[in-house]
């Protein structure tokens, strides 16, 4: 396997990208440029490959019109409220990049950034790393960060972070494909389940409010299959502030351990994805703000509800909230986290 280039950065970077590939004719294409999953082919019931996320064939449709097509998110993935947090009595001022708050680590986040592939394994694995200076996005410390595509011969698309820092920093990594199994203008029809009795209700700017909600009784109930369109529209005040869903599910599961996080079903090809993740949340993001105003793979044009987003992570505004799972990462410990996409027909 090799690295084939895939274009420049405005300032003369190098992008390049990798094509992993296992017997079954699965085959994802990952760039350099934001460790981005550019491409997922899947053959579906037919036999027929299908390209499940959603992008461009070009970077330069990632560089003008991306709204974190398959990006890996970070500093800290989600918003963090006022773009502000204090950590040892010290109060840290974040780039604000989402209205007053801050969204997706920054303004240049690990999104924008180019990767330096540290490792690959032919046909199986790329190792990216990217070193996130003091300072980057108003963060405190150095922070050096990897992340792992490894896919394996069960149709398994193992994802793996590790991260260390020289100062105590908050640090929430995440992955942002857009999904869409179909092919189809909208994923309205897929079949979701996920695995959380309760979620993180929002106020303006898609902050959480601090507590933790029950699902049942709500169309943010999804711990039985249903059809994504089947409840986006009702008046409920979390989806109207929200325009849809894009809320974060705290996740039942026993401790730290892999577990089932969520499932992703397209009736009519068949295609099935399966989330497992050692994270405690999981963003359901029903892609809201696709406007069509986005032309991306072979033309297609991206609307509302083009694809959706199944984002594992730690919870949003955790540096403000010691309620909250801790997202802080001391000198001398490695964050670790896996996610792990499973893809059938």
């Amino acid at each position: 396997m090799t690295l084939e280039p895939f274009g420049k950065t405005p300032d003369g970077g190098n992008v390049e990208a990798v094509t992993l590939e296992n017997g079954n004719g699965v085959r994802m294409r990952v760039m350099t440029y934001g460790a981005t999953v550019i491409s997922l082919l899947v053959p579906d019931r037919s036999g027929q490959a299908r390209d499940v996320v959603l992008g461009h064939d070009h970077l330069s449709g990632y560089l003008l019109a991306s709204p974190y097509f398959g990006a890996v998110i970070g500093r800290y993935a989600n918003r963090i409220a006022r773009g502000r947090f204090t950590l040892g009595g010290v109060e840290y001022r974040l780039a604000t990049n989402n209205g007053p708050n801050h969204l997706h680590g920054g303004v240049r986040g690990f999104d924008k950034v180019i990767w330096t592939v540290g490792e690959v394994e032919a046909g199986r694995k790329l190792v990216l790393r990217y070193v996130s200076p003091d300072g980057e996005e108003g963060y405190p410390g150095t922070l050096t960060a990897t992340v792992s595509y490894e896919l394996g011969e069960r149709n398994e698309i193992t994802i793996d972070y590790e991260a260390v820092t020289d100062r105590p920093t908050p640090v929430n990594l995440s992955q942002h494909s857009y999904f869409n199994l179909s092919g189809s203008d909208d994923i309205l029809d897929h079949e979701l389940t996920i695995a959380a009795d309760r979620f993180t209700p929002v106020a303006a700017g898609l902050i959480p409010t601090g507590s933790l909600d029950a699902v049942a009784g709500t169309p943010l109930d999804f711990r039985t299959a249903r059809r994504i369109g089947e409840r986006i529209n009702d008046r409920h005040p979390q989806l109207v502030l929200a325009g849809g869903y894009d809320h974060n599910y705290v996740l039942s599961r026993p401790g730290d351990v892999l577990a089932a996080a969520a499932r992703l079903r397209d009736p009519g090809g068949g295609l099935t994805l399966e989330v497992r993740t050692t994270e405690p949340g999981i963003q359901f993001y029903s892609g809201n703000f696709l406007d069509g105003s986005i032309t991306g793979k072979g033309g297609a044009v991206y609307r509302r509800h083009g694809g959706l987003c199944l984002e594992t992570q730690h919870f949003p505004d955790s540096p403000n909230r010691p309620s909250f799972p801790s997202t802080i990462l001391e000198p001398g410990r490695t964050y670790r986290s896996r996610t792990v996409w499973s893809l059938s027909a």
